[in-house]
């Protein structure tokens, strides 16, 4: 590879450099677009990413009626690292954004097609890749809800689909794994629980996806569902007491940390709001109150929980655009208007109010040898 350094410096060198460098060193010499398009230099240099790396936070919104990404430092500074521009296919409505993971954006296009069939697409922004899944048929009477992450057991990226009729009745569900590049039914017994399908991104962990749920009893007590990418199962985890009754819609579940979950509460007519998180993944007991938001004014605005930073910071939704770190060792806060109060740092975001979300993000080479060039955007360059 050089006649004047080893090459196992080179590789060390090499997997510590961002993805922008990578991808112009292509040009270098053969070996070396050998070398970093080759699977194996691909993860290495993703788990390099996730240990090293400057972490940065996936922004998304609707900004004049579409939907609008962007990737900001996760810093004291907040900075914008760059707007994020999906791939263009002559979808005019809304690309929702299913989830993220290890640099993969998962999207589904909209509209159905004539026939009513899905349509999903693999994003990788930093490369400027993409690779569109194949379609998947549906019926117009059913609600559907999506999840995407990674099978660390068989290094597979998959996508999950459950839904119900019109009569609140399960739906088959089905998995697309982008290893096999098909759609196939799951075949694990799903719960006797009653879905629920909001719009907002089923969060990964633990290897997971996980969403909200209520169990068909008399009391329609709430529960976390999670679905095991590997081994393909599905389970339950219960909330704790005071949110177990709650009206569902008034509930948020998000990933916390690297491993875990957390829920929130935003009822817009309730006295207060509770943050919730477990400290240790599955179990019942880790659950631990971390924030209450109270409301001082009847017509003051509650700040809603989106995520939570890599310092532990719970990110907040305070007004249009506009978002506030707060310190989780504060155990109470009076919510008001007043963004100069010395628990909120606020940042200023280049997003509207509708489905605000927060996600971690890391920039990776993952699809490199596999997906087609995406066509470059001049707000590519912000």
């Amino acid at each position: 590879m050089s006649d004047y350094m080893p090459e196992e410096v080179i590789l060390k060198i090499l997997n510590r450099l961002p993805v922008k460098s990578l991808v112009r060193f292509r040009s270098v010499c053969k070996s070396w677009n050998t070398l970093i398009f080759h699977p194996c230099f691909i993860s290495a240099h993703l788990q390099s990413s996730l240990s090293n790396n400057t972490p940065f936070l996936l922004l998304g919104g609707l900004k004049n009626g579409r939907d609008y990404h962007s990737l900001h430092y996760d810093n004291d500074g907040f900075g914008k690292f760059k707007q994020l521009q999906l791939p263009d296919f002559g979808y005019t409505a809304d690309s929702p954004m299913v989830g993220s993971c290890n640099g993969l954006i998962c999207v589904q296009l909209y509209p159905f097609d004539d026939y009513g069939n899905l349509n999903f697409l693999l994003w990788n922004p930093s490369i400027q890749k993409h690779i569109s899944l194949p379609q998947f048929g549906v019926t117009e009477s059913v609600h559907l809800k999506f999840g995407f992450g990674f099978d660390s057991r068989t290094n597979d990226y998959k996508l999950l689909i459950v839904g119900v009729d019109d009569d609140g009745n399960w739906i088959q569900p089905y998995l697309f794994s982008f290893n096999e590049n098909c759609w196939r039914k799951v075949t694990a017994a799903f719960p006797n629980y009653a879905a629920i399908f909001d719009e907002m991104p089923m969060p990964f962990v633990n290897g997971a996806l996980n969403w909200l749920a209520q169990k068909d009893d008399d009391e329609d007590s709430n529960v976390i569902l999670g679905f095991d990418l590997s081994a393909e199962e599905f389970f339950d985890i219960n909330l704790p007491e005071s949110l177990i009754r709650l009206r569902y819609f008034d509930l948020s579940i998000m990933k916390y940390g690297e491993s875990s979950i957390a829920v929130s509460t935003h009822a817009p007519d309730a006295e207060l709001h509770e943050l919730w998180v477990m400290k240790e993944y599955a179990v019942v007991e880790s659950w631990t109150k971390l924030l209450t938001l109270h409301r001082i004014d009847r017509h003051a605005l509650v700040p809603r929980v989106l995520g939570f930073r890599k310092n532990g910071e719970v990110l907040l939704r305070v007004d249009k655009g506009k978002m506030a770190s707060l310190d989780s060792n504060c155990q109470q806060m009076e919510a008001s208007l007043d963004l100069n109060c010395q628990l909120m740092e606020l940042h200023g975001v280049e997003v509207g109010a509708v489905l605000l979300s927060v996600d971690n993000y890391v920039e990776s080479l993952v699809l490199l040898d596999k997906a087609v060039d995406h066509p470059r955007d001049s707000s590519d360059s912000e």
